[in-house]
């Protein structure tokens, strides 16, 4: 090639493509990462945040199962610091059917389980009584009859996939965010390149490399089709609903009205309860949840724990999942495995598509990808990305002593230490030179100002939301009602915004906690949330602010060139023009007006 900027172009920063970056970077190639948003914007960040062991595809997919539990037990060795265990309890109720058949079964099932569980450092099952069940966790329903256990680990899939991106630029590779894919560069019936745009500052840019590998999830097929050619995805909406605080400290297992096994468990901080399967056909860029979707999740949960109603639910989020395609079948017995499709015989040599996966096993797949581009490449460096700390597991961290020295919340230092591991060390250096980096911008979660710091200069952040992400600023309790505005300063600090910027930022921020919180707002929500914007625009008048901000930057809103649909599955099997799969509805704006609850200030 006369142009060979790069040995392998990926597209899609989610957690596939930022694994096979950082495996082919420590391969010794020199990776660029492409993606049109933040890491792990779509799927990736918007999933149960587990790296479980797939007991639920032990019915239909046992390869699935036993692939998680492997991979699971692998990351837990390379990200030691982001991980943390969650016991599970299956209880069956008086009212199940099958009633005591159903609990016998459920034990011969789950020591069918227990077969993987020393791939993931799993506990054998322990079948409970009523009693039993109850003096865990007295907010399981009376009904109970016994249950069984299991644990799971959990994790931040933002950090992990950030990790992940910032360990291959680490190893010589690149990545690019908020970058948006417009063509492919072609010698022929090979591609060569890509040409994007950056929608942050308009600036065009064209680079090559003799294999492109597109690993953006549900938009993959729209991605392929800007070079001719396809692939079928079944893409599925989940959702899931989030509580600002721990109701319990077991998981348990729910049933939907429609058979579907869904989760009530503890996370970091709070507690989620999820997910719904559905089939998706609207837009790709803006899924929402609906408050159907709500109730449906919530009447699985007060069947199971009845005092669920009695909790005040925060904010919801939405992801895509890129299933496999398949036709005839439920979305909830689709297979969670991955495919590779070589396009070469369609005409565009050198593109590979990346269907399905999940976030249990993304690194057994990023390792298949980045077998196919070494061989391709001629390289013959083994896989390292089992054996291979990622940053901050180098070496342990010690909370206390860091706590006691600096004379910070031991809290504060551990919340950091497990975002960032050892390397926390590196920011609590800004607090030993000036004790005022200490200080809480979010007392939600918490996070000081050190760490936002460190994040915005070290870790690829260029919007405010990407903070949010990095440190979990705005998903505490208050929603970002107290620490967005802190945070905003902080990020035009570092990124030398103006002004007129650093509204901007604030407003998008507190437009994206918005979307999530609508379908819960009810109740004592749709109290908090009035006084939330009571507070920012009539008493701070933040909306005057912002129009003002809109009005001087000329622009209103930060479109994206594409804003596609989900493709549906149509069942014909055919492959249509790509100009009518790049067409679609008119984009909707990145920033978005969110309709406010007060009146307009005077």
């Amino acid at each position: 090639m006369a142009q060979r900027e790069h040995d392998v172009i990926i597209i899609g920063g989610g957690v596939n493509g930022t694994g096979i970056a950082r495996d082919c970077a420590l391969r010794g190639l020199r990776p660029l990462l492409i993606e049109k948003h933040d890491f792990a914007k779509g799927a990736s960040g918007a999933n149960t945040g587990m790296i479980h062991g797939g007991i639920r595809y032990l019915r239909y997919d046992v390869k699935t199962t036993k692939l998680s539990c492997t991979d699971s037990g692998y990351i837990q060795r390379i990200a030691p610091h982001l991980l943390f265990r969650i016991p599970f309890l299956f209880p069956v109720l008086e009212d199940d059917a099958w009633g005591a058949l159903l609990l016998e079964g459920a034990e011969i099932f789950f020591e069918s389980y227990d077969v993987y569980q020393p791939l993931k450092r799993g506990k054998p099952h322990t079948r409970l009584s009523k009693k039993d069940v109850l003096d865990l966790e007295p907010g399981v329903s009376e009904k109970v009859i016994g249950a069984v256990t299991m644990d799971e680990w959990g994790i931040d899939p933002f950090r992990l996939t950030v990790s992940n991106a910032l360990d291959a630029v680490g190893h010589g590779g690149a990545v690019r965010t908020y970058c948006d894919v417009e063509a492919f560069i072609r010698d022929g019936d090979r591609i060569v390149g890509v040409r994007f745009t950056d929608r942050l500052t308009g600036r065009e840019e064209t680079h090559h490399a003799p294999l492109v590998i597109n690993a953006t999830g549900a938009w993959g097929p729209r991605i392929a089709a800007l070079a001719g050619v396809h692939y079928r995805l079944r893409p599925g909406k989940g959702i899931h609903i989030v509580y600002s605080h721990r109701i319990s400290n077991y998981g348990v297992v729910m049933i939907g009205v429609d058979g579907r096994q869904m989760f009530m468990m503890p996370h970091e901080n709070g507690t989620i309860i999820g997910t719904t399967d559905d089939d998706y056909y609207g837009d790709l860029d803006n899924p929402k949840a609906t408050e159907d979707e709500v109730k449906y999740l919530l009447q699985a949960a007060r069947r199971v724990f009845p005092s669920i109603d009695d909790y005040r639910m925060s904010r919801t989020y939405v992801g895509i999942r890129p299933t496999v395609w398949a036709w005839s079948r439920n979305e909830d017995l689709l297979s969670r495995e991955h495919e590779f499709y070589d396009h070469k015989n369609q005409g565009a040599d050198g593109l590979i598509s990346v269907a399905g996966g999940k976030l249990a096993a993304y690194r057994q797949l990023s390792e298949e990808v980045t077998d196919i581009i070494a061989q391709r490449l001629g390289n013959t460096q083994p896989c390292r990305t089992h054996t291979e700390p990622l940053p901050g597991a180098e070496e342990a961290f010690d909370v206390a002593q860091y706590a006691d020295d600096l004379s910070v919340p031991r809290l504060s230092v551990a919340r950091m230490a497990y975002r960032h591991g050892c390397t926390a060390k590196d920011i609590l250096q800004q607090v030993e030179a000036d004790p005022r980096c200490g200080t809480h911008v979010c007392l939600c979660e918490p996070v000081t100002e050190a760490e936002v710091r460190y994040t915005c200069q070290k870790e690829h952040v260029r919007r405010l939301v990407d903070v949010r992400r990095r440190t979990r600023v705005s998903m505490g309790a208050c929603g970002g009602t107290r620490c967005l505005h802190r945070a905003a300063q902080e990020l035009a600090a570092e990124a030398q915004l103006e002004p007129v910027e650093q509204l901007l930022e604030l407003r998008d921020a507190m437009c994206a906690r918005f979307v999530g919180k609508r379908p819960v707002l009810e109740g004592a929500n749709l109290a908090t949330e009035e006084l939330n914007q009571a507070m920012h625009f009539l008493t701070g008048n933040l909306r005057g602010y912002f129009k003002a901000a809109e009005l001087m930057s000329g622009r209103y809103a930060l479109t994206s060139a594409k804003s596609p649909a989900a493709d549906a599955p149509d069942g014909d099997g055919e492959h249509k023009d790509p100009e009518s799969l790049t067409a679609g509805p008119k984009p909707p704006q990145d920033r978005v007006q969110v309709p406010s609850l007060m009146p307009e200030p005077r």
